[in-house]
C-alpha cells in the first residue's frame, strides 16, 4: 500500500479536525503525513496497518536470515547439527 502524497496535512489542521482525519485514516488504511512549518514531521497511521507493516518487516528479516544461512551452507561454512548439539551438550554438562 503506497501512501498517497495528497494525504499531507499541517499539524494544526489535523488537530482541528482530528476525529475526521482519524476516521479517514482508519477507513482508507493510508497514513497521513503531518507537517510543522511546511516540513514533514510525523506520520499518523491506524494500528491495524501499522501491525501489518511490522509483520511484513519481521517476515522480510526472517527470509533474509534464512537466505544468508542457506548461502553459508552452500559455501561449505558451518558444521553438522550433530556436532553442534554435541558441543552444547558438553558445554552444559547434559547427559546423553
Amino acid at each position: 500500500m503506497t501512501p498517497n502524497l495528497t494525504d499531507i496535512y499541517s499539524l494544526t489542521e489535523f488537530q482541528r479536525n482530528a476525529k475526521e482525519h482519524l476516521r479517514r485514516i482508519k477507513k482508507s488504511g493510508r497514513p497521513a503525513v503531518l507537517t510543522v512549518n511546511g516540513k514533514a514531521e510525523v506520520v499518523v497511521q491506524d494500528a491495524a496497518s501499522y501491525q501489518k507493516l511490522l509483520d511484513l518487516i519481521d517476515h522480510t528479516e526472517a527470509t533474509a536470515g534464512i537466505r544468508r544461512g542457506l548461502e553459508s551452507v552452500a559455501r561449505g561454512e558451518g558444521r553438522p547439527a550433530k556436532d553442534a548439539l554435541e558441543a552444547v551438550r558438553k558445554k552444559h554438562k547434559i547427559a546423553r
